[in-house]
């Protein structure tokens, strides 16, 4: 394969200064199989555009790029095309719910499940994992909440498994320790296909608003069976019942955007020694 990385002219110092010549070397995960051409881009000395004779111009932001001090640069994610999006719809006789989940959203939270406590919950499952999250629920909340927030659970991981696909090229593994004033929450997590949940919450009260605080358990149990995650919930410290639940949705949600980003490094493989992770 036939490599060019354009030169840019040196500026004109005054021959009495000494200084090294500055070397951009550029690391990419795309491999044509025709000769290539890497140009410079008139939004910024970081911004190429890859030509093949196969292939049309493809635009590699400057995200992608990190400018070391050295003045090297490197790639910070592996370039993938594909949007990983999961939608799923779930109707039995006691709740209708919808889900749908961008893994590579901007935080995007739309959630109306008819338990405002689990609406704010899914709140920070966007906002703090960086995932666009859609859930509409409809169940006999008339009843207890019990239903509607298993069945919302059930949606969300099966929507996860969807968009996660092969698993290929990802970190697999998401490990973050959130503070919420009082409470300290450690949320451990592996997307091994292999669903397990160790959970060990002491919430002092048994309801936060009109919210069931037991629901928090059965939440993320549902949630692990359809996913196949190994999911570790440990609580640190903390006494306010609403701190430490929110706590936890938010260690959770940092710990799954570990483990669903990229880890460029892996250049699109699967993070298993077994070269599969599978529900099985």
């Amino acid at each position: 394969m036939d490599l060019y990385a354009s030169s840019h002219s040196l500026p004109n110092y005054p021959s009495s200064f000494l200084f090294k010549p500055k070397v951009n070397t550029f690391h990419t995960t795309l491999f044509p199989t025709k000769s290539a051409h890497f140009k410079p881009s008139f939004f910024s000395p970081n911004h190429l555009t890859l030509t093949t004779p196969m292939n049309p111009p493809t635009s590699l932001s400057s995200a992608a790029f990190v400018e070391h001090n050295n003045g090297s640069t490197s790639t910070s994610a592996p370039f993938h095309s594909e949007t990983r999006v999961g939608e799923v719809k779930r109707v039995t006789k006691e709740t209708n719910v919808s889900v749908r989940i961008n893994l590579d959203g901007s935080g995007v939270a739309d959630s109306s499940t008819g338990i405002p406590f689990l609406d704010h919950m899914l709140d920070q499952l966007a906002s703090h994992g960086l995932f666009d999250v859609h859930v509409k629920a409809t169940g006999d909340v008339h009843i207890d909440d019990h239903h509607t927030n298993e069945d919302v659970a059930l949606a969300i991981g099966t929507a996860l498994l969807q968009a996660l696909g092969d698993r290929k090229g990802i970190n697999r593994f998401g490990d973050f320790s959130a503070p919420l004033d009082e409470a300290l929450i450690h949320v451990s997590l592996d997307l091994s296909g292999r669903p397990h949940l160790s959970y060990n919450l002491d919430i002092p009260t048994q309801r936060v608003g009109t919210y069931d605080t037991q629901l928090v358990e059965h939440f993320f149990q549902s949630l692990v069976n359809t996913s196949g995650m190994t999911l570790h919930i440990r609580q640190l410290a903390g006494r306010n019942s609403h701190h430490i639940i929110e706590a936890t949705f938010k260690a959770f949600a940092r710990a799954l955007r570990q483990a669903t980003e990229y880890d460029p490094r892996r250049r699109g493989t699967v993070p298993s020694s077994k070269g599969v992770l599978s529900r099985s």
